[in-house]
């Protein structure tokens, strides 16, 4: 039959070592660093990744610091080809450690839509910064415009995708 102070230090050391772990899981969720510049995109919903209260916030610099890639497409808003630099869908909903089927995207002016986050594929959308070598501004549709590759595939030329394509982005929701 096991001791009962056998089975209380068992027990205390179970409770300490969740604890421990818990504490590193939590240090873990909130690993994102605090943005040090104007804030212009504010992530929240089921994300593991957080930096102000339940929320992941970014300034430029944490935007431009994520893996980007560039490319060239046509928009049914601008005239002729527009060259992009932005992060990969993909990429950002990794660094926030999303974890949800669609986002709610919403800009500045609160127009909002939703996106599946089965659209985050790679050579898909990105969160773009940069318009044909500029950083683009509220006037341009910036500072974030959510684009897709148009020219890439006849699927990403729809109603739907355009619908999608939102700009002067600032906040997103994980659901």
């Amino acid at each position: 039959m096991p001791k009962v102070g056998h089975s209380r230090t068992s027990t205390a050391t179970l409770a300490a070592a969740l604890f421990v772990a818990a504490s590193l899981v939590s240090a873990e969720t909130s690993s994102l660093p605090a943005p040090t510049g104007d804030v212009i995109m504010t992530v929240s919903g089921a994300i593991g990744q957080t930096n102000v209260d339940d929320t992941a916030q970014f300034d430029l610099d944490m935007i431009e610091s994520l893996p980007s890639v560039e490319f060239t497409t046509s928009t049914i808003w601008t005239e002729g080809p527009q060259t992009f630099r932005g992060v990969p869908l993909t990429e950002f909903l990794a660094a926030v450690a999303a974890d949800g089927e669609a986002i709610s995207a919403t800009a500045i002016n609160d127009y909002s839509t939703t996106i599946p986050v089965s659209d985050a594929v790679e050579d898909g959308p990105i969160i773009a910064y940069m318009q044909n070598g500029d950083y683009m501004s509220r006037r341009d549709k910036g500072p974030l415009w959510i684009v897709y590759p148009y020219d890439a595939s006849i699927e990403y030329r729809s109603e739907m995708t355009y619908s999608r394509s939102i700009w002067q982005l600032d906040r997103i929701g994980v659901e």
